[in-house]
């Protein structure tokens, strides 16, 4: 079966669910594995709900026309988001360790401190949590969010773009 010729309802539902997948992963990462988040892991999280969010509203309402894009524009926008911070995650992760920037408080405590412009601020500053690399399967959390925010956005443009045969 070819992903490329399903549904737009198919392809947000699927979408939801490797969404859904990817969240579960994380969670099953912090409390079984210990793998405590950084900040920038927690906002590469959010890219996915954003995503989730519309992919869920576009399989409900599977609009058709220019309608999807409302939807498929939505996805795009988180799943761009979740890029750049999987971007900066990786470039962080590349720096040597006399660069790496020094650990800073965790997220809630931010959040609850500081403005949100402060908290954005510094959490794309990064800090020394951010740049430890943890693989799994060979590769850091933040490639595989990068590779499967790629293939989501891939996916639902394609879905998007297809026009419906009759």
């Amino acid at each position: 079966m070819n992903p490329f010729r399903w549904s737009y309802r198919t392809v947000c539902f699927v979408g939801l669910l490797i969404c859904v997948a990817l969240l579960s992963f994380a969670l099953y990462a912090e409390h079984v594995l210990h793998m405590e988040p950084c900040p920038l892991c927690i906002f590469q999280r959010i890219g996915f709900m954003v995503m989730a969010v519309f992919f869920l509203l576009g399989g409900i309402f599977a609009p058709r026309g220019g309608a999807r894009w409302v939807f498929t524009t939505g996805a795009i926008i988180g799943g761009l988001a979740g890029l750049a911070v999987a971007g900066r995650h990786l470039w962080l992760q590349t720096l040597p360790a006399d660069e790496i920037p020094s650990c800073g408080p965790n997220l809630a405590y931010m959040m609850s401190t500081f403005p949100f412009h402060k908290v954005l601020d510094m959490v794309f500053t990064g800090s020394g949590e951010c740049a430890k690399i943890e693989p799994i399967l060979g590769l850091p959390m933040p490639a595989w969010t990068t590779l499967w925010y790629v293939v989501l956005i891939v996916l639902i443009v394609v879905a998007t773009l297809r026009k419906r045969r009759v």
